[in-house]
């Protein structure tokens, strides 16, 4: 088993960064339609409209990367795990960078509560909330990144 994980690294991680790219963009782009939502009527065209763009973009594109992450993510650590061996999980560098993935996952679900929230007809947090939250995900993968690249050999 431990053959077929390595010899097929370079697939779980070109997986790893489509799925990352796919489920970054919904990140990234999820709250921005919360923002507009914010401030569209209830009821009206408009909310109807961003409902239906929300849960489109949660289900088909964002649930869907967010595992797919993960299981190539995992395949990725399986796969290199003869390098270091199950210390590499001992190896404070990659605490943190579990850390920042849990937190990121934790964004996600988040995300997906506001949806259902404003599916509801509810209106979460404030429209200047939003705009703060809007530029988490981009400061997690940026930690995440550079823990990945810079400080995990």
């Amino acid at each position: 088993m431990m053959d077929f994980l390595a010899q097929n690294y370079d697939w779980w991680r070109a997986g790893h960064i489509i799925s990352v790219i796919a489920w970054m963009a919904g990140l990234l782009y999820l709250p921005r339609l919360f923002i507009y939502h914010f401030n569209a009527v209830k009821g009206g065209e408009l909310d109807k409209t961003l409902i239906v763009q929300e849960q489109k973009l949660l289900r088909l594109i964002m649930n869907p990367a967010f595992v797919l992450t993960w299981v190539f993510g995992l395949l990725l650590v399986f796969s290199d795990a003869g390098r270091l061996g199950w210390e590499s999980f001992l190896v404070p560098a990659w605490a943190v960078k579990f850390t920042l993935i849990s937190t990121m996952t934790a964004v996600h679900h988040g995300f997906a509560l506001a949806r259902k929230r404003f599916a509801r007809g509810e209106r979460p947090l404030s429209s200047k909330a939003w705009r703060v939250i809007n530029e988490v995900p981009a400061v997690l993968m940026i930690f995440i990144v550079l823990t990945a690249v810079v400080w995990i050999h």
